[in-house]
């Protein structure tokens, strides 16, 4: 009798047990890009669902509320979260002393942070919302800003298995949820029910895995670290201050100026996009790990790796963004339906902003690398007023389409001052790559231009743009999945 071989008893140690830093980051970033990619799956689909359910004013409330929610999570946290990883990486034994001083700060500054969501919030706009669904909000804020401080912790551990599996049941339970709710109950207030009862789910998940370092909470306080946890933590404040502001900011603009029903408009164009910004965080996750160690060695092959995966990445940003933009008005009503026409113009200006966020994912990673992110600050801090001023004078003048075109200026001013930043460190090229992705994104538009004179399926003109777009390139002798793996082999 033939026995048939089969790889998941090696699978299964490799992908749960760290046996070597190479393996550890293999499995790592498997499972830090499984969970984000099956993570953002799911929240699509429920957007989708609430979306067309509750119409695009319904939406845009809740929008709006979740989008003010976000922006006070960040202050709830100034870089705490990202200090814990980093001393507990370095100082294992260490990590009940500084998981129950960082966790009284964050408690601390989460409650803070709630108290101003529920007694603030309705001062910062004119769209009309329930006391209900305030409260709703302010509890989602606590329960998503405690679990994923408790997530660090396994990050600090390199166990991301565990926050992967964290992460997807919370998102599996708020998409069931929210399919449960919204029939019965078709409002905000139910949407927001829904993602109370999902990250509930995922806190009480944390917390059980954390319950050893839980119970030593206050035995192992430190009062003498709380200094050095705030003084550690805020150049990372800033960073995600502006990662944040940049991504919610407009949103909540939106609101101060114009009505929920445009709120909705809006965030179906911007969160639409922002799922989009996940892919080339895979690949960066891959590399940081190449590039973090090539950057104290060797910064000839350090050059090598960036620039190829710098084409990696731009040859899926460009015909994802030519694509969107030739293709918008399909995609909306096919995905959201007519009732939200009005979002193609705003989804056709973000999605320019996709040539320039996918590269500066990798910009980023390189200087830090080199441990040169504080030369990011200033930028940053720029970026977010620049960011502000400009929603604040064109969503009055020119409504929704205002905030997308803040979106996608600050984006080219700080994405192209941090490119230099970068060229100054390492002097990469990547513009002699180009002229290949440009013609095979030429080609791509072409055939979606020739498609839609037919009145072809959507679906269809997106199967055929991409096989158009791949021979294009393949035909040009671009193979970068081989260039790609041989760049960090020989690295």
């Amino acid at each position: 009798m033939q026995i048939k071989y089969s790889p998941l008893p090696k699978l299964k140690p490799f992908l749960l047990h760290n046996r070597g830093v190479k393996q550890t980051i293999i499995k790592n970033t498997f499972w830090l890009s499984f969970s984000e990619i099956v993570g953002r799956l799911l929240r699509i689909v429920l957007i989708i669902y609430a979306a067309r359910l509750l119409g695009a004013a319904g939406w845009g409330t809740f929008s709006y509320m979740a989008s003010l929610a976000a922006v006070f999570t960040v202050f709830s946290d100034i870089g705490v979260s990202a200090v814990l990883i980093r001393e507990v990486s370095k100082k294992p034994k260490m990590e009940s002393v500084y998981f129950s001083t960082a966790l009284s700060l964050k408690l601390v500054l989460t409650l803070a942070s709630f108290l101003v969501i529920i007694f603030a919030t309705p001062l910062f706009t004119g769209i009309p919302l329930s006391r209900t669904l305030i409260v709703l909000i302010g509890v989602l804020f606590i329960f998503d800003s405690l679990r994923r401080f408790g997530m660090s912790v396994f990050r600090a551990r390199e166990k991301m298995e565990r926050e992967a599996f964290i992460n997807i049941l919370t998102q599996l339970a708020i998409v069931v949820s929210g399919f449960i709710i919204l029939p019965l109950f078709s409002s905000p207030e139910s949407l927001a029910a829904a993602y109370v009862v999902g990250s509930g789910i995922g806190l009480l998940i944390t917390s059980y895995l954390l319950r050893g370092q839980i119970r030593r909470l206050f035995s192992s306080f430190d009062k003498g670290l709380v200094k050095s946890i705030i003084s550690a933590a805020w150049p990372f404040s800033i960073a995600a201050i502006f990662s944040v502001l940049l991504v919610n900011i407009d949103t909540v603009m939106i609101g101060w100026f114009r009505s929920a029903t445009d709120v909705g408009l809006y965030a179906v164009a911007q969160k639409s996009i922002a799922v989009l910004y996940v892919l080339p965080a895979l690949l960066v996750g891959a590399l940081f790990p190449v590039l973090s160690r090539l950057a104290a060695t060797n910064g000839k092959k350090f050059r090598v790796v960036m620039e190829q995966g710098m084409k990696f990445i731009l040859i899926a940003a460009f015909p994802i963004a030519i694509g969107i933009i030739l293709t918008a008005d399909k995609l909306i009503s096919a995905i959201y339906g007519s009732a939200y026409a009005a979002s193609v113009g705003p989804l056709r200006i973000l999605a320019l902003t996709i040539i320039t966020v996918f590269p500066i994912t990798i910009l980023i990673n390189g200087i830090f690398a080199y441990d040169k992110q504080k030369q990011l600050i200033p930028l940053w801090i720029g970026g977010t007023i620049a960011n502000v001023l400009l929603n604040f004078f064109l969503i009055r003048s020119i409504g929704i389409s205002g905030a997308a075109w803040a979106s996608l200026l600050t984006q080219i001013g700080v994405n192209g001052m941090t490119w230099l930043k970068m060229k100054k460190i390492n002097d990469f090229s990547v513009l002699g790559k180009l002229p290949d992705i440009l013609l095979a994104s030429f080609m791509m538009g072409v055939a979606i231009i020739f498609m839609q004179q037919f009145n072809i399926n959507i679906l269809l003109i997106i199967i055929v743009a991409v096989v158009v777009y791949f021979a294009s390139l393949l035909f040009g002798g671009e193979n970068p999945f081989k260039q790609l793996r041989a760049a960090i082999k020989s690295a």
